[in-house]
């Protein structure tokens, strides 16, 4: 390890140590209900993981153990990245396939939770397609691994990392905060930044809520100026709007509400342009998912691509750029976008403004295994720093000198 990376992870290392936190024995499920102690401790332990890693440092702190996961929708980079934060600290992951297992003949979420966790150090879970739904569900495995423990059942408990709900995306809005503090050069100098999250038209419909309550729910707490944007009738959860004023106000930031995308660009130091379904909508869909009603699925689907329609000037272009910041805002997007052009005829950014970001945007993406393997390590380690130190003084390399 150089000198200058040498500092830059003592620096690290002492600001965990100093900092108070309550992540050991905790799951990570809303980032709301953490404390800015807790979620700078994760960035922190990440930014020293990924240095480590950028060393060719091993960061193994297990030599066996599973890490479970479960993906109740389609995931690329999340379930990637999960796999590689897994990995990075040791683990083995196995996927619960409901197909595949007793969950399909009726066996109950308790029971399946702690029949899998026998030798298990992290559940991973992403369940965002119903509405009302996801939350509760990681709560309910959470509840019966907690239970389990106390009787002695498991030895350990494992922690659940929420990754994505209905409510929340945290692996990704915690990666997206460390890309801004790489980006600008620290947490402070986010403080008075303008960040937009924008709805952005796209082709398809039922896109998931949890992105963008993700963003305002944790920039807010940053003293950031957040201004969320969207067309009539695109509102999110609706505690969402009232926790992200509470939250500004405690932070000595700003949020606003707009219902013009160019107006919300104008002066803009961040833009993510996300394309979301409705709350309403989802409500109405999550009916109709559990009810099995095709017809009306098919149905709710036209109504709401039209709906869409009447907004595909809601699309990130350069005319909407050159009205940000000196014309140079930073393009943020969870990935994958729809993109003009290239992925659809029309969708939430052309294909100009996504190319000039694109390195940016991966470099964005390339965050999250990093943070998901902090969110695991500080919920098993007591002393993250005094772990993190061990590893450094092991210094055994990821791999065998040719």
């Amino acid at each position: 390890m150089n000198n200058e990376t040498k500092k830059q992870v003592d620096f690290l290392l002492d600001r965990i140590a100093g900092r108070g936190h309550e992540l050991f024995g905790r799951d990570f499920l809303l980032t709301w209900e953490k404390s800015r102690e807790d979620l700078l401790t994760v960035l922190d332990v990440a930014e020293v993981l990924r240095f480590l890693r950028l060393q060719g440092l091993s960061t193994s702190v297990w030599e066996s153990g599973l890490a479970i996961s479960q993906f109740r929708d389609q995931s690329t980079r999340t379930r990637f990245s999960y796999a590689s934060a897994a990995n990075l600290l040791g683990l083995s992951v196995q996927d619960l396939d409901e197909g595949k297992s007793q969950i399909a003949h009726g066996e109950t979420v308790r029971e399946t939770a702690v029949m899998v966790s026998f030798l298990s150090e992290v559940i991973g879970i992403r369940d965002d397609m119903y509405l009302g739904a996801g939350h509760t569900y990681m709560l309910e495995v959470a509840a019966a691994l907690e239970q389990a423990h106390e009787e002695g059942v498991l030895p350990i408990r494992p922690a659940v990392v929420n990754l994505q709900c209905d409510q929340d995306h945290p692996t990704q809005s915690m990666s997206d905060l460390q890309h801004l503090i790489n980006e600008f050069g620290s947490l402070e100098n986010l403080r008075g930044r303008k960040l937009v999250m924008s709805w952005a038209y796209s082709p398809s419909y039922g896109k998931p809520l949890s992105v963008p309550q993700g963003v305002i729910g944790l920039m807010t707490r940053m003293g950031m100026d957040v201004v969320l944007a969207h067309p009539p009738g695109y509102e999110l959860v609706p505690d969402t709007v009232p926790r992200a004023q509470s939250q500004s106000s405690d932070s000595g930031g700003s949020f606003s509400q707009t219902s013009s995308m160019a107006e919300a660009f104008d002066g803009a130091d961040i833009v993510y342009p996300k394309s979301w379904a409705p709350y309403k909508v989802m409500e109405r869909r999550t009916e109709l998912l559990r009810a099995g009603d095709r017809a009306g699925l098919q149905e709710l689907e036209r109504e709401c691509l039209a709906t869409n329609a009447k907004h595909s000037d809601w699309t990130c272009d350069r005319a909407l750029m050159d009205r940000t910041k000196d014309g140079k805002a930073l393009y943020m997007h969870c990935l994958p976008a729809d993109i003009t052009g290239v992925s659809c005829e029309l969708g939430e950014v052309t294909e100009e403004v996504f190319e000039q970001y694109r390195v940016p945007q991966y470099r964005q993406a390339g965050y999250k295994p990093y943070i998901i393997a902090a969110m695991i390590l500080t919920s098993r380690f007591a002393d993250p720093a005094a772990t993190l130190r061990k590893l450094i003084d092991r210094g055994s390399d990821r791999q065998l000198a040719v």
